[in-house]
């Protein structure tokens, strides 16, 4: 009967979920909410899973855009797996933390590496460690630079996935390479301005909607920003997990990372896209994977960030 009855408890613990609990963090205007999952034997490590730009939510979905791939949901689940214990968040305006919003003329990115380091000592007290890491997922891997820049021994170091390595501007500037003249030297000039610090009343009405006047404080706060140099900065532990698939993302960042950091753990996912799921190069195919929470991760991601958690 006692062979039976710890079989029986061994198959428990193997079966057992993973404890899921809504977490609030005070904060200005209003608390900031995220969900803490924890694994159901031992944890071992804990992490703050920070999302990308735009309306991502603490799962990694988009509902305004229809993109409901779960990524950030399915590594939390992942990581518990291996003993680590994971804090996503909802970012400052964004779903349950709408209400911690600022106004747009109010907006400015060193509060969102501020609320990651606040973020990261709550994680700590929660689990009983000593720091947590911070996963960056997209635009969430510069909050998590950012947010280093500043020491603080409850951050264990920095996980980048999908991260840039370049400065916005040097992207912005690609991207709006397909205009016509002479909006394309208006939008380059306007750039450089921001860049310096300084606002701009002289760009066309048909860029109104990038350059508004409301949300220059923000670009100023965002654009000089160079992921590269943040990362060189930062002497922690960086693990840098890059797909081959990304459309938004591309080798060229991860290496620019990886250069900046030579001692850098770097890992090229292949076949992978920008939500870490396998997918082709065909743009619609690939972002038809977006609308697929059903999609796993692509093999080995949810491996290579618990290994490198786990060597640290």
């Amino acid at each position: 009967m006692l062979t039976l009855l710890l079989a029986g408890a061994l198959a428990l613990a193997q079966t057992a979920a993973p404890v899921s609990t809504d977490v609030a963090l005070p904060s200005r205007p209003a608390p900031l909410h995220g969900t803490l999952l924890t694994p159901a034997g031992a944890t071992t490590a804990v992490a703050v899973i920070i999302p990308g730009s735009g309306p991502t939510d603490r799962d990694g979905n988009s509902p305004q855009f229809g993109f409901a791939a779960g990524n950030l949901r399915l590594l939390a689940e992942g990581l518990a797996t291996h003993g680590v214990a994971t804090l996503r968040i909802d970012k400052r305006g964004i779903a349950a933390s709408a209400a911690a919003g600022p106004s747009e003329t109010d907006a400015r990115f060193d509060a969102y590496a501020e609320d990651a380091r606040a973020w990261a000592a709550e994680a700590a007290r929660r689990a009983g460690q000593p720091c947590a890491w911070l996963v960056g997922h997209s635009e969430g891997s510069l909050v998590a630079l950012q947010a280093v820049q500043t020491p603080d021994d409850r951050i264990c170091g920095v996980i980048s996935l999908a991260g840039a390595g370049r400065p916005a501007g040097v992207v912005l500037r690609e991207q709006f390479s397909g205009l016509p003249e002479p909006l394309k030297t208006q939008a380059y000039a306007a750039f450089t301005e921001l860049e310096a610090g300084r606002t701009v009343s002289d760009f066309p009405a048909e860029l109104a909607s990038v350059f508004r006047p409301s949300v220059q404080p923000y670009l100023i706060s965002w654009l000089p920003l160079d992921p590269a140099k943040l990362a060189a900065t930062y002497r922690g532990p960086l693990f840098i997990g890059q797909g081959t698939t990304d459309l938004q993302v591309s080798m060229t960042d991860a290496e620019a990372l990886a250069a900046a950091r030579p001692d850098a753990t770097m890992v090229r996912f292949e076949g992978a896209n920008h939500m870490f799921k396998i997918a082709p190069a065909d743009r619609d195919a690939n972002i038809a994977t977006y609308r697929d929470p059903s999609l796993p991760l692509a093999p080995g991601v949810v491996d290579a960030v618990a290994a490198f958690i786990a060597s640290h």
